[in-house]
């Protein structure tokens, strides 16, 4: 039997919810996130799952965390989950187009294949889904919002961070 908890982290960037399957993190939504599952299957409220998870989110907020360690439970499709690990690959500072993580991919015509999986990563920030960008360069399509996308990148390139909530 599969076992389903969930809490609640205050965010510079909006309460983020935090959903653990069997103790391992496997979804980070934020209010307002398109494809956010019901929250009758977050399972129940229990912050003991998530003490790694909250100090290394404490610490990107910071500035201080870079690369997240924490161990995943990511439910999709095999080209999900291929795509989400490319994902994972994407440096802290640095953005790809989809057309670029198509090709790493080995398919240069799955550009949009790559967005669609893209939008439905279970675990924004840590799955930095935010780093994509269309291939102009410009911001396009993002869960949480592009407000949050430029936010994000704008912290992440070093412009200056807004007083963190938390």
């Amino acid at each position: 039997m599969t076992a389903t908890q969930h809490t609640v982290l205050d965010s510079p960037y909006g309460p983020l919810t935090l959903v653990a399957t069997d103790g391992v993190l496997s979804g980070l939504y934020m209010v307002g996130q398109r494809h956010r599952p019901a929250e009758e299957t977050f399972g129940d409220p229990d912050p003991e799952p998530f003490p790694e998870v909250i100090e290394q989110l404490h610490a990107y907020f910071e500035g201080e965390l870079k690369d997240f360690t924490v161990p995943l439970h990511l439910h999709g499709t095999p080209f999900q989950r291929a795509v989400w690990a490319q994902l994972q690959q994407i440096p802290y500072g640095e953005t790809r187009t989809y057309g670029q993580l198509a090709e790493q991919l080995g398919n240069t015509g799955a550009s949009r294949a790559v967005g669609l999986a893209n939008g439905k990563n279970p675990v924004g920030i840590i799955v930095p889904c935010h780093r994509v960008v269309g291939s102009t360069g410009s911001l396009t399509g993002y869960g949480g919002g592009l407000d949050r996308k430029q936010r994000l990148l704008d912290f992440e390139s070093g412009a200056p961070a807004e007083a963190a909530l938390f």
